[in-house]
C-alpha cells in the first residue's frame, strides 16, 4: 500500500468513527500536535503515545460536532504525506460555528504514521469554544 493510500485509509477510518483501526496505524511513540496555543482550546497542543492521541479523538467527540470534513488533495515526498483539506461544524460548548481550510502533515515509518501535525485556523475554535 502507498503512503497516500494509507493516509487515506485513516481518514475513511475516522469518517466510519472507527478510531480502533486509525490507531492501530500509528507508532506506539507517536507525536502527534495541532498547533495553537495549548489549553485555550480542547484539541490544540501536543500529545505523545497512542493513549494521547485516542484521548484527542474522544475530546474531538466531546468538543465539536463536524458537518464537513473533507481531505481534497494528497501530496507525497519522501516519507511525508501532506493532505489538504477543509471541515465546517459547530462548538457543543457554544454552539459557535466554525469552517475553514487546514493543512495536515504525517511522517510514515515502517509503513505507520510516527508524526502528525495539524495547521489550521486556530482562532476560530478558541474564539468560538470561550462564546
Amino acid at each position: 500500500m502507498s503512503q497516500i493510500a494509507m493516509v487515506q485509509s485513516l481518514y475513511a477510518a475516522f469518517g466510519r468513527g472507527d478510531i480502533a483501526t486509525l490507531l492501530s496505524n500509528l507508532h506506539a511513540d507517536i507525536d502527534w500536535e495541532s498547533y495553537g496555543p495549548a489549553g485555550s482550546y480542547p484539541t490544540l497542543g501536543q500529545r505523545a503515545g497512542k493513549s494521547e492521541v485516542e484521548r484527542f479523538f474522544a475530546e474531538s467527540a466531546a468538543t465539536q460536532d463536524f458537518s464537513d470534513f473533507s481531505p481534497r488533495e494528497f501530496y507525497e515526498a519522501g516519507d511525508k504525506v501532506f493532505v489538504l483539506g477543509s471541515y465546517a461544524g459547530k462548538i457543543k460548548k457554544t454552539g459557535h460555528a466554525f469552517a475553514c481550510e487546514w493543512a495536515h502533515v504525517f511522517t510514515v515509518r515502517d509503513g505507520k504514521v510516527s508524526r502528525f501535525r495539524e495547521y489550521t485556523d486556530t482562532a476560530q475554535f478558541v474564539t468560538g469554544y470561550r462564546g
